[in-house]
């Protein structure tokens, strides 16, 4: 099972899987599914979409916890399809991690629609053998399809009961309600908000799609919506919403009622030998036969929805994920990790949407990125520049003003970087002592006040000694692979926010000690106060003793 993707290598998009015939296992195999596993799957797929708002790592994460429950699951699960299907979407949601949050999230519901058709159709099969094994299974149908209190006590009484029709009755209604609520909120434009809607709400109509109520409403009528919003085809996706809301309006009026206790579930029929019933549609796989039957059908391939082509916003997520990596990276100098997420940062910019790509700049920021990817001592200004051409590009692909102090920056960070910019600081910082020496030199070290503007001016320049020394050794650290030296330029007060507290204590410090040494100084010579200019000494003395008169 998945939304169509982009292919890595082709860039053409991957056609949907073709639906095989579904093979309906009889009674005797309907034994309950592995709740563990299922709650373990469920609540990593939901994890992995939380996660993925702040960290794909973390996503990714989650969703190699969910392969491991699905194998626990796997072979507890009657529906062979549906396990096909799983595994498929599991597949193409670490494909999504590359993309979009929005892509991600809808694979998710897709997924979690299989996930509950299954458990739907197999303890439904459980109950109509023995319904005093299926209260486990009826307690996380009751979770997953949003009952609580009298609800879930009712459906819990009817399941025990053996009363399957009213059992599958009030599961049908909560799943109609929020097939309804999804489509209600979606919306005939070609956005985010509208995509994930339509995929939730087919992700809820996949459970119940071959009840007797759903009339003439198919899963494909679905996909047609998503392929239109995917092609940007408002004025039938208009005509296709409210087809859609149109028929799940019915559906739920066919709910309204509880149905007569027959002891089957709505829209099956008695089984006798050899029987078949019709068979049904998901996005990616054949709907399980209803808990009754017992021979096997086919079902004619089904159409998967198609994920929206990304907007220009949305091919830019992945490459700002990788560029907000390597800065973290660069912010405590392990320019290792960050050259890897660059790389990744530039493979995401290559398979940047169309819009993207047309825009000024392109070609300039993936030569950028690319000659960051190669450039020693890497630090956190180098991957904010090209953050910022990035939101040039987005800005300039939109028909939006770009920034000149974001553009001047990427070009800057081009040549003032790596080994220059290094060698220039360590430059400036053996050339801090000259003043500091020649003013020692002058003026001696005797007076009180010559030595607190002494001070002052050290401390003002010990940002671009630790700036030039600490960032000489870290150059040497990352050409080495000497780790310890290369942390040294996590002393310097350019590396990251820790370090403002720091140089700021150190200006007010300086800024102290040069006032008041020339505070001093100005008393000294009769300018502020009401100390008097010696009169006799400038004219006894033609030359002044700093140290003593001063």
């Amino acid at each position: 099972m998945s939304l169509s993707i982009q292919d890595d290598r082709t860039g053409r998009v991957r056609a949907p899987m073709t639906l095989l015939a579904l093979a309906a296992l009889g009674l005797g195999g309907a034994g309950a599914q592995d709740l563990a596993a299922y709650n373990s799957l469920a609540q990593n797929l939901d994890g992995a979409v939380t996660a993925r708002a702040s960290s794909a790592q973390a996503a990714l994460t989650r969703l190699d916890a969910a392969q491991s429950a699905l194998d626990t699951l796997s072979p507890t699960l009657r529906n062979r399809q549906i396990v096909t299907g799983l595994k498929d979407a599991l597949g193409s949601s670490r494909a999504a991690l590359g993309r979009t949050p929005a892509e991600l999230e809808a694979q998710v519901l897709l997924a979690r629609g299989l996930m509950r058709k299954a458990l739907y159709d197999q303890t439904l099969a459980l109950l109509a053998s023995a319904p005093q094994n299926g209260a486990a299974q009826v307690r996380v149908l009751a979770r997953e399809f949003g009952l609580t209190g009298d609800a879930a006590a009712a459906l819990s009484s009817d399941a025990r009961a053996g009363r399957l029709e009213r059992t599958a009755w009030r599961l049908e209604r909560a799943a109609v309600q929020k097939v309804s609520a999804s489509l209600q909120a979606a919306r005939p434009a070609q956005n985010t908000a509208s995509y994930v809607n339509l995929a939730r709400a087919t992700g809820w109509f996949t459970v119940v799609q071959d009840s007797a109520g759903a009339g003439t409403l198919t899963v494909s009528q679905f996909g047609d919506a998503l392929r239109q919003l995917t092609a940007g085809d408002t004025a039938a996706l208009t005509t296709s919403l409210t087809t859609l809301r149109q028929g799940t309006a019915a559906f739920a009026a066919a709910l309204a009622s509880p149905p007569a206790a027959t002891g089957r579930a709505p829209g099956t029929q008695t089984p006798t030998p050899g029987a078949q019933t019709p068979g049904t549609q998901t996005p990616t796989t054949p709907a399980a036969t209803s808990p009754t039957e017992t021979t096997p059908v086919t079902t004619p391939p089904a159409t998967t929805p198609v994920t929206p082509a990304p907007s220009a916003a949305q091919g830019a997520a992945g490459v700002y994920a990788a560029l907000g990596r390597a800065l973290a990276a660069t912010g405590h100098a392990d320019n290792a990790s960050a050259r890897a997420a660059l790389a990744e940062a530039g493979t995401a910019l290559a398979g940047a949407p169309v819009a993207l790509r047309n825009a000024a700049g392109f070609d300039a920021l993936g030569s950028a990125i690319a000659g960051a990817q190669g450039r020693g001592a890497l630090r956190p200004s180098d991957v904010q520049a090209l953050i910022g051409g990035l939101a040039n590009l987005e800005n300039a692909a939109a028909g939006q003003p770009v920034s000149a102090l974001d553009g001047s920056s990427v070009g800057v960070s081009r040549w003032f970087s790596g080994w220059l910019r290094v060698l220039v600081f360590a430059l400036l910082a053996g050339l801090t002592v000259v003043p500091l020496y020649l003013l020692n030199l002058a003026f001696g070290g005797r007076n009180v006040y010559w030595r607190a503007i002494l001070g002052g001016l050290a401390l003002l320049m010990l940002p671009l000694f630790l700036e030039g020394l600490f960032g000489l050794l870290g150059a040497f650290g990352d050409l080495f692979g000497a780790a310890a030296l290369r942390n040294l330029t996590n002393l310097t007060l350019s590396q990251g926010a820790y370090a403002l507290p720091i140089w700021a204590l150190l200006g007010a410090a300086a800024i102290g000690l040069t006032a008041f040494g020339f505070r001093g100084l100005c008393e000294q010579f009769g300018l502020l106060g009401n100390a008097k200019p010696s009169v006799q000494n400038t004219t006894q003395h033609t030359s002044i003793d700093w140290d003593e008169d001063v």
